[in-house]
């Protein structure tokens, strides 16, 4: 197992990104990597509560983690700090031994210098089956996505806020 960090300044306020992690809407949107889309299947946004996400593979052919062509994976919020951080328990959904195990991955939101947020993606405990490279490629790319949502103000409404 390992851990990745990642950051990203983006050019909103902390209660706008804060919000965009905490909605099942926003999630889907922005919490998937380009070439797949999401779906997500639960999404209960307080502490102890649960949540369950598949990601599938837009191009045929590609082997995902839980089923032909998608990642499925669940957990549960072990910590929300309202504006400041979010703590993830969560685990693929398979029957591969190399992909099991419980991962928590910490989103931390600070002012950034010059406005807007600082947000930190901490990632521990990721199944050494899965390429560090490809979590971080993934992670960025949702990093970015969640800037575009956030700085365009199209963020959906705070109907799941913590």
């Amino acid at each position: 197992m390992y851990t990745t960090r990642l950051s990203r300044h983006v050019r909103a306020p902390r209660p706008a990104v804060y919000r965009a992690l905490l909605d099942a809407e926003a999630i889907a949107r922005w919490r998937v990597p380009a070439g797949m889309t999401s779906r997500v299947h639960e999404f209960d946004a307080r502490p102890g509560g649960g949540f369950r996400v598949s990601l599938s593979y837009d191009a045929p052919g590609t082997e995902g983690k839980s089923a032909a062509q998608t990642d499925t994976y669940r957990g549960h919020f072990a910590e929300l700090v309202p504006d400041a951080k979010v703590v993830e328990v969560l685990e693929f959904e398979t029957d591969d031994p190399g992909l099991r195990g419980r991962m928590t991955m910490t989103t931390t939101l600070t002012d950034a210098e010059g406005g807007g947020t600082h947000v930190l993606v901490v990632h521990e405990g990721i199944p050494d089956a899965v390429r560090p490279e490809d979590n971080e490629t993934g992670t960025r790319m949702a990093l970015d996505r969640l800037a575009r949502l956030v700085e365009s103000g199209d963020e959906p409404p705070s109907g799941q806020r913590a």
